[in-house]
C-alpha cells in the first residue's frame, strides 16, 4: 500500500494479463524496427551522454550543476519521460531520485518493475532555474537529445509524465488530464501513454489510483507488443 491507497495487483512486464486496453483502433501494438544491436545501445547512449555534456544550445546549462542525462537499462522495453530535473536530480545527475522519484520507485516496485529494468530521462537535460517549467525554446533545443535517446533505446512504451512531457512528444495543447490514461502515436513514431507526473501525486494523493492504473494499463499495452 501507497500513499494509503491499496495498489493494484501486481503485474511483471514479462508477464500476460487480462486487462482491456484504450488503445485507438489505429495504434498498430507492434514496434519500430531497431536499427540499434542491444550490444552496441549502452556505447551508442554513452557517446550520446558525453556530446550533450559540451550543450549550450539552451540557457539552461548555464544555471544548472550537472547534466541529467537519463539512466537505466538500454534496451528497456519502457521508457519514462520526465519534464526537467528538480534540484536533487541536478546535485545527483540522476533522473526521478528526489520526493517524486521516490514515490515513482515505490509504485513501480508494487507491480513487481524494478528500476534496473526500465530507462528513465526527462524532455529537458539541465535544471530550469528555481524548479520552473522549461520555456518552448529550451524543450527545441532538447529535441534532437531526446529523439536520438529514443532512438537509440527503441522502446515498446514511453511513458509520459506530466504535461510538458506528454504534450510535447505528442504535438498538442490538450491537458493532461484529458490526454492520460490512453496511448497515442508520438511525433518520432513510438507508442506514447501520458500520465500525471509524480509530483503531482505528491500534491494530489487523490489521484493516485489513476496514476497507478495508467501504470497497470501501460504495463500490459508493452506486454502486448512483440519485440
Amino acid at each position: 500500500m501507497i500513499g494509503g491507497e491499496p495498489a493494484p495487483s501486481a503485474v511483471k512486464t514479462g508477464a500476460q494479463t487480462s486487462l482491456k486496453y484504450n488503445v485507438p483502433l489505429n495504434t498498430p501494438l507492434q514496434q519500430l524496427p531497431d536499427p540499434y544491436p542491444a550490444s552496441e545501445k549502452k556505447e551508442a547512449l554513452l557517446r550520446l551522454r558525453n556530446f550533450c555534456v559540451k550543450c549550450r544550445d539552451c540557457r539552461l546549462a548555464e544555471s544548472a550543476t550537472n547534466l541529467v542525462f537519463g539512466e537505466g537499462n538500454p534496451d528497456a522495453e519502457i521508457v519514462f519521460v520526465g519534464e526537467a530535473p528538480g534540484e536533487t536530480e541536478d546535485l545527483l545527475s540522476r533522473p526521478f531520485v528526489g520526493q517524486a522519484g521516490k514515490l515513482l520507485t515505490r509504485s513501480l516496485n508494487e507491480f513487481g518493475v524494478y528500476r534496473p529494468e526500465i530507462y528513465i530521462c526527462n524532455v529537458a537535460k539541465h535544471r530550469p532555474p528555481d524548479n520552473r517549467n522549461p520555456e518552448k525554446d529550451e524543450i527545441a533545443a532538447c529535441t534532437p537529445h531526446l529523439a536520438e535517446q529514443l532512438k537509440i533505446i527503441n522502446p515498446k512504451v514511453i511513458i509520459a509524465m506530466g504535461k510538458f512531457s506528454a504534450q510535447y512528444l505528442l504535438d498538442t495543447e490538450e491537458t493532461i488530464s484529458k490526454l492520460r490514461g490512453r496511448a497515442q502515436k508520438s511525433r518520432f513514431g513510438f507508442l506514447v501513454f501520458p500520465t500525471f507526473h509524480p509530483a503531482y501525486i505528491l500534491r494530489n494523493m487523490t489521484a493516485f489510483p489513476d496514476f497507478t492504473r495508467d501504470l497497470e494499463t501501460a504495463f500490459g499495452i508493452a506486454n502486448g507488443i512483440p519485440r
